[in-house]
């Protein structure tokens, strides 16, 4: 069944919303992924908040046209779909454990971020990247280390005396 004009238009439509409001977008070629496999992964990518659909690349390019992203964009060849998030990191981290997972039935072949393309290795970076949480942890880490420094340098000497004072204290008995 042919897909008429008014359909292709909304797709575009929803397409470019897509892009233009998420906070990054994440090209996945998919080749070899099972039903189930497919279903897991779907179900998994919503419950963490990102968004997954398949799309005709026609469509796709059509809609990247009208979205003013800058950069090159990514060859897009084979079958390919959209993961995208408001959370700029959500949907390169989460294709990238399914990659892991699925032995390479999922690979992200580009996106966009910060309104610019980017390659599948920039996308894998990404994905690197540890979350917030833990930047904030090695955050404060690296602020108390020296203030720990300073409170073992002078626990020393009080250590010391009060080592002295227990051997002298001990002796005496």
């Amino acid at each position: 069944m042919a897909v008429t004009r008014e359909k292709k238009e909304t797709v575009v439509k929803a397409l470019g919303d897509i892009v233009r409001n998420a906070g990054s977008v994440v090209f996945v070629h998919f080749k070899g992924l099972t039903v189930a496999n497919a279903n897991e992964m779907r179900q998994s990518l919503r419950e963490k908040g990102v968004g997954y659909t398949v799309t005709k690349k026609t469509l796709l390019r059509r809609a990247l046209s009208d979205a003013g992203v800058t950069g090159t964009e990514p060859a897009l060849e084979g079958e390919i779909a959209l993961a995208y998030s408001s959370d700029a990191m959500a949907a390169a981290k989460n294709i990238a454990a399914f990659q892991k997972k699925l032995e390479d039935a999922v690979m992200p072949v580009g996106g966009i971020f910060e309104a610019r393309y980017i390659t599948g290795d920039e996308v894998k970076n990404l994905a690197l990247i540890p979350s917030r949480e833990e930047l904030y942890g090695q955050f404060v880490r690296v602020l108390s280390a020296p203030m720990r420094g300073a409170v073992t340098v002078l626990n020393g000497p009080l250590r010391s005396l009060v080592g002295a004072l227990d051997q002298i204290a001990r002796s005496r008995v």
